[in-house]
């Protein structure tokens, strides 16, 4: 693991403006307003070579420990809890405040080496802030304008008496893990052509983590679900709907209680989504957006429903969207401990599913409760399960040999007399499984026709539940211009 840098700060001194820079992404959502960082956003940076992992935190702010901004503060004091350095951010055009202050001396009293970091720092306007800023005791400042990417090089000087020594231990031990894997490859391209098979890359493989983003309308509990899981107040939960605004990775080991098999998951809490017409507001908006681009980088998606509302069309709304992107799709009826005729409930769900969702039937659905963890470990497993189905590659032979018996059944139609001809099917990619079919007169082939081949490779080769794609490829006529 690298070496953790924490950025902390009072609300609006730039810290998610240098946690993008830092990690090359626009990663953390940035506005003028202050408060838009809520939840803590990690992120893998790299200074001239030095690489860290860097946690942008919520600011900074004096309230009381029960309302939204003292859980915040809350949150960003746990924070510090094993890290290896600290980079407290000031204004420097706005100088020394006495909450700069008040943070400096709760960090004096920890244990966790500072790096005095004075943001905004371009033009002379700056001098001032800069100057002050020895006075809260963590030696050179370091000047930088996030925004503009100036004197970042030199927090590789600060941070590197402080975290070199560990970033080159784990630099050699990367090393040694790629040289291993390498390997281990080797083997297993070895053995699959001993054995006939068609290897399966590495990127189709399912030894990485199974990258889970959880999502759905406000106050669904998707915050609260990845808390329960992780068994630690990782995520700022309340009852205020849309606190979560970033999406936050989490990386965390599930103990299969099948198997005893300890499996990594990259968890991935998302804010709420709500219908377009109501987002008016442009956090929101950014939010929504960030949200959407958590499914792009998913394998599998939990939409997680209110079982106090029942399903509703944006719920509908947001299945298609994930599984327009390709992903593959679980449902979980959150708050089953307080749901009205749960029976009658779940039911009525799988028939408005079944029917919402036309382009991929029986997606899965379970009943869960977040507070007392029922139902999490069976959707944890169903989720690797549908990974693998989702990540299936079927070999070329039986592809072909399902693909005759397929015409076999039910040739295609002639319209006007005119034959199609299906000459054979291959699978182009996984994540999510493409298949090509090549013929002749594939333009003339009924939509209908399509789904029965979609059908039988969901029921016939194992990919029941996840969304399939099919494209036509005619051969061309070489007298077509003639």
């Amino acid at each position: 693991m690298l070496p953790q840098v924490i950025i902390i700060g009072r609300p609006n001194v730039g810290k998610s403006t240098l946690f993008n820079r830092l990690v090359g992404k626009k990663l953390a959502l940035v506005d003028d307003q202050p408060g838009v960082t809520r939840d803590r956003r990690t992120g893998d940076a790299e200074i001239a070579g030095l690489k860290f992992q860097v946690v942008d935190t919520a600011g900074w702010e004096d309230d009381d420990p029960e309302t939204l901004p003292g859980r915040m503060r809350k949150q960003t004091e746990i924070s510090l809890v094993g890290a290896d350095a600290a980079m407290m951010v000031i204004d420097a055009r706005a100088g020394i405040t006495t909450l700069d202050e008040e943070i400096a001396l709760w960090l004096r009293s920890q244990k966790v080496p500072v790096v005095m970091v004075c943001n905004k720092a371009e033009g002379k306007s700056a001098e001032p802030g800069i100057y002050e800023s020895y006075a809260l005791g963590f030696g050179d400042p370091v000047p930088v304008s996030a925004e503009h990417g100036e004197g970042i090089a030199d927090l590789f000087g600060a941070l590197w008496p402080i975290i070199g020594d560990s970033e080159a231990r784990i630099e050699a031990e990367e090393a040694e893990a790629a040289a291993a894997k390498k390997v281990s490859v080797q083997a297993a391209r070895d053995a699959a052509e001993e054995a006939g098979e068609d290897y399966v890359p590495e990127d189709e493989d399912l030894s990485g983590p199974l990258k889970l983003a959880i999502v759905g309308r406000p106050n669904a509990g998707k915050s609260t679900l990845i808390n329960r899981l992780l068994g630690e107040d990782r995520l700022l939960t309340g009852p205020e709907a849309g606190i979560t605004r970033d999406s936050i990775a989490v990386d965390w080991k599930w103990n299969d209680p099948r198997t005893g098999e300890t499996r990594d998951i990259r968890l991935i809490d998302t804010a709420g989504m709500r219908k377009r017409a109501r987002v008016t507001e442009k956090l929101e908006k950014l939010a929504v957006q960030d949200a959407k681009l958590a499914i792009d980088f998913a394998e599998v998606v939990v939409l997680l429903l209110d079982a106090t509302q029942g399903l509703e069309h944006q719920d509908l709304k947001i299945a298609s969207q994930v599984l327009e992107e390709g992903r593959a799709l679980i449902i979980a009826i959150n708050k089953w401990d307080i749901a009205q005729d749960a029976s009658s409930l779940f039911n009525g769900i799988r028939h408005a599913l079944d029917e919402g969702l036309a382009q991929v039937k029986g997606v899965p659905l379970f009943a869960v409760s977040a507070l007392s963890g029922k139902g999490l470990d069976t959707m944890l497993s169903s989720a690797f399960e549908i990974r693998a189905s989702w990540s299936k590659r079927v070999p070329t032979a039986a592809l072909n040999r399902w693909f005759d018996h397929a015409l076999t059944n039910n040739p295609p139609p002639a319209p006007k007399g005119k034959r199609i001809k299906l000459r054979y099917i291959t699978q182009s990619s996984t994540r999510p499984p493409r298949f090509v079919v090549f013929g002749t007169r594939l333009e003339m082939l009924p939509t209908s026709y399509e789904r029965y081949l979609i059908n039988g490779i969901r029921k016939q080769l194992g990919f029941e539940s996840v969304p399939v794609r099919v494209t036509l490829k005619s051969s061309k006529n070489p007298f077509a211009d003639k």
